[in-house]
């Protein structure tokens, strides 16, 4: 089997956990026994002994009393023993859950896996609650006829002869039944629930049982509720094997005041001092988030009383809680006490160095675990891989990951992910091709890969692969937010409105991520009326929906209906935070609401708390700027209590290239360029103001210092979605295999319009052309122009044509999109860098005003 050495703790053994054990010398098979009957079973020369309540490993292929086990695992602290196929991936596999951990182990064929699940699960529940020392002759025959029992079928045979025979009164065969029903490798829960029902007066070993089957079942509350029902109808009270499995409980499902109840209950019964009931208690409110009540019980174990599973649970509670650094702290002081860790320590660790980057100390936990020869187990190499990847080291994670004999899911996805998270998406895809069996995780890294690496098109095409899939993968709440996303940056409602309607058919429930990321997904995408739909659908609305909200109406130019959704925002009482002034703000800015965002941020610190930042100050000038207060928003900078940053600068010079103030444009530009001199941005708004000013000198300089600089004018693209596939333009483009069709409709709509009375605006030239002719051919050839072509040859005429662009939109392609809206009756949804601009009748919703 997978070696339990690589599972069980190496800690020293406690010399009491191996005296008085009477070996065999050298035995010449497995599956012998010991003069004292206990279980012995060999695998690959590695010996196993299970013993009064312990699980031994000795390393030697010789057994004598002079052996000194290498490892040993309390068996009171197993859960359960169970087969784990489906986890592991692999034939006789068996997984042994633990108060603090879970251990894979793969046998040599199903007969041993059977008997090890068989021997192990029984050692579980014999020491789950004491022996009663009144046990007959007979309950030990009972025992042994359950021990030989191999199948469900022959577990309902002995329950019916021990319906017929009466002995279902005798507390002790009862007790072995029920323990069978739960425990076996056959076991079901259902049925045995329904044996314990049957037992007229269960004793206390019976009721751990059950509170134990059910603590580790789908809905671990149920023995919350079965605790209830013990206090109430048994003469038994809870004792010391009760508590740590209640309390593990109620952490699965962060029931705070429950679990404190429970905690008082312990010290009223005088198991308050208990190291296996104050190990589960650190659990328990690390869980729930109260790491410095975790540490308070931490605390209260005294000195060597303190056992690795209460440093591990201190350790790996303060890594989950957000708090690495003090993990890696308590780490250190665990070594200068003398605590050896194992490889449930190692883990945590291992984990706290990625999220704190620490490379260094990433190496040096390596490196101790080199030198004392510590096993890397499965759990081990994957947060050693993810420290690596974490840190940026992905090519020494990749010779980990090489190097393992096994790998499950994790290794697999944390290696692809490291690869997309460094663009190197060939790679990643390569490896994701070369799994032997593609589970969802590695979907969802793969797409949220390419989705965070800005190739939402690429993200969504491995979302349609996936919906393709045999492989019985099916996307989960984690590809609905990558792939939603995706949806957002495209415009690509078609698919996500296949997503919401996904959710709603397979019953999802719309938490607080999926809610906002389809409110973000319809706002983007143009169609802000089913945005408001699915917020109002949402019953209980934190600050992420509301603000979620805002934002949407805000990029539409429904600046006063934002404010007033956050007027019914404080009336529902959820306080609004940073974001929700940034969207406000923005709303403000898009609809020129000068003296409603004044007050708005006049108010944010000293009515609601929110202290403003850098953003919110952007946000401000641009409101003042857009508006043409350029001057206004320059003293509104130099009042700043903060150092202003290049997004305000970029803020104030966006407006001045609005207004055409050229002076102020080329201030902000060089303070700009002060903070950030990469920044091509800016050269590019300048340039354009010289453009329209008709500088092509200063235009030409400006072009020549991006070429010195080695800076590139990003691209003008625009997009559109018809039946779920995303066609991209950019200006002057063949690429398009309808390009021909495309060419021909842009010569019939120009001419259409110039007979309505269009005339090119050939200021929004921000090249040098002489011939005027020459100039109203490249402004046809603009990518939002060949968008709405496109839109008109292949779009349903009952939908809008909803296009984005990655630019601001030019002013003569606005007015096209005006003209285009009431020639041919059609409206258009144009998402530009800023706003969104609802074309329709031959008027626009921004009124101009962007």
């Amino acid at each position: 089997m997978e070696s339990l050495l690589r599972s069980i703790t190496r800690q020293d053994p406690n010399p009491e956990d191996y005296t008085d054990i009477d070996f065999w010398t050298n035995p010449e098979r497995s599956g012998w026994l010991t003069k004292q009957g206990e279980y012995i079973r060999t695998w690959r020369r590695r010996w196993f002994i299970l013993k009064q309540g312990k699980l031994l490993w000795f390393k030697d292929s010789i057994v004598t009393r002079a052996s000194v086990p290498r490892g040993v695992v309390a068996v009171g602290q197993c859960l359960t023993v169970k087969g784990a196929e489906d986890v592991l991936n692999k034939p006789f596999a068996f997984e042994l859950s633990t108060n603090n951990d879970t251990m894979y182990f793969i046998a040599d064929s199903e007969k041993e896996k059977e008997e090890w699940i068989n021997s192990i699960g029984r050692s579980i529940v014999q020491h789950s609650s004491p022996t009663p020392a009144s046990a007959t002759a007979t309950n030990v025959g009972d025992r042994a006829l359950f021990q030989q029992c191999t199948s469900f079928k022959q577990l309902k045979q002995i329950h019916a002869q021990m319906l017929r025979t009466n002995k279902l009164h005798d507390p002790y065969a009862a007790s072995e039944l029920f323990t069978a029903a739960a425990f076996s490798s056959f076991s079901a829960l259902d049925y045995a629930r329904k044996v314990f029902d049957q037992i007229p007066q269960p004793n206390l070993y019976s009721w751990n049982i059950l509170i134990r089957a059910l603590a580790t079942s789908s809905d671990p509350i149920q023995s919350v509720l079965v605790f209830i029902r013990m206090l109430h109808d048994s003469p038994f009270g809870p004792n010391k094997f009760t508590f740590p499995v209640l309390i593990k409980a109620v952490a699965e499902r962060r029931c705070f005041l429950v679990g404190k109840a429970v905690h008082g209950m312990a010290i009223k019964t005088s198991f308050g001092d208990d190291v296996f009931v104050l190990n589960s208690l650190i659990h328990f409110y690390a869980s729930c988030g109260h790491l410095d009540l975790a540490y308070l019980v931490f605390e209260m174990i005294e000195g060597n009383n303190k056992d690795i599973v209460s440093w591990n649970s201190m350790v790996t509670g303060f890594v989950q809680g957000g708090y690495p650094d003090k993990a890696l702290d308590l780490f250190e002081r665990m070594r200068n006490e003398g605590v050896h860790p194992n490889a449930v320590t190692m883990v945590s660790v291992m984990s706290a160095c990625a999220k704190t980057m620490n490379l260094t100390l990433g190496r040096k936990v390596c490196d101790y675990i080199d030198r004392n020869e510590m096993m890397m187990n499965l759990n081990v190499c994957n947060a050693t891989i993810d420290m690596f990847v974490k840190c940026g080291e992905v090519e020494i994670a990749r010779g980990l990951f090489d190097n393992m004999e096994k790998r499950d899911v994790v290794s697999w996805t944390t290696i692809i992910d490291g690869y997309a998270k460094m663009s190197e998406h060939g790679i990643a895809r390569d490896i994701f091709d070369s799994m032997p069996r593609k589970d969802i995780p590695a979907w969802n890294v793969l797409i949220s890969g390419y989705e965070q690496s800005g190739r939402p098109k690429e993200a969504l095409a491995i979302f349609r692969e996936l919906q393709l899939t045999k492989s019985g993968a099916r996307p989960d709440q984690v590809t609905l937010l990558s792939t939603l996303s995706a949806c957002a940056q495209l415009g690509a409602m078609d698919i996500g409105e296949w997503i919401h309607g996904y959710i709603k058919k397979e019953r999802i429930q719309l938490n607080r991520n999926l809610a906002t990321s389809l409110i973000d997904m319809y706002s983007k995408s143009g169609d802000v009326e089913k945005a408001i739909e699915v917020f109002h659908s949402i019953g209980n609305k934190d600050v992420f929906v509301w603000s979620a909200m805002i934002a949407g109406l805000a990029m539409h130019g429904r600046g006063e209906a934002a404010i007033e959704l956050f007027l019914d925002m404080q009336e529902t009482q959820v306080k609004p935070n940073s974001v929700t002034f940034t969207n406000l703000l923005c709303a403000c800015s898009h609809s020129g609401l000068v003296d409603e965002g004044k007050r708005l941020f006049d108010e944010m610190e000293r009515v609601y708390g929110v202290v403003p930042k850098t953003k919110h100050y952007s946000c401000m000038v641009d409101v003042l700027g857009r508006a043409g207060h350029l001057e206004e928003a320059l003293k509104f900078i130099e009042g700043m209590p903060l150092a202003p940053s290049a997004s305000v600068w970029g803020a104030l010079l966006g407006a001045c290239c609005i207004h055409g103030n050229l002076e102020l444009a080329e201030k902000a530009c060089s303070r700009l360029l002060e903070i950030e001199p990469g920044n091509h941005g800016a050269y590019v708004l300048l340039s354009n103001l010289y453009a329209k000013t008709g500088d092509w000198e200063g235009v030409s300089e400006l072009r020549q210092q991006m070429r010195d600089s080695g800076l590139k004018k990003e691209t003008g693209c625009s997009s559109i979605e018809i039946d779920g596939t995303v066609h991209e333009f950019i200006v002057g483009d063949n690429a398009h295999p309808l390009s021909r069709d495309i060419y021909a409709k842009l010569d019939e709509i120009m001419a259409r319009l110039r007979s309505h009375g269009y005339v090119a605006n050939t200021l929004c030239m921000l090249q040098f052309v002489e011939e005027e002719e020459m100039k109203e051919k490249a402004l046809k050839l603009h990518s939002e122009k060949m968008a709405i072509a496109f839109g008109l040859i292949r779009a349903d005429s009952q939908q809008a044509i909803r296009i984005v662009k990655n630019l601001r939109v030019c002013r003569d392609c606005h007015t096209v999109a005006k003209m285009v809206s009431k020639v041919y009756g059609r409206d258009i949804v144009l998402r530009d860098r800023y706003r969104f601009h609802h074309f329709s009748g031959g008027h626009c919703s921004c009124q101009d005003y962007w």
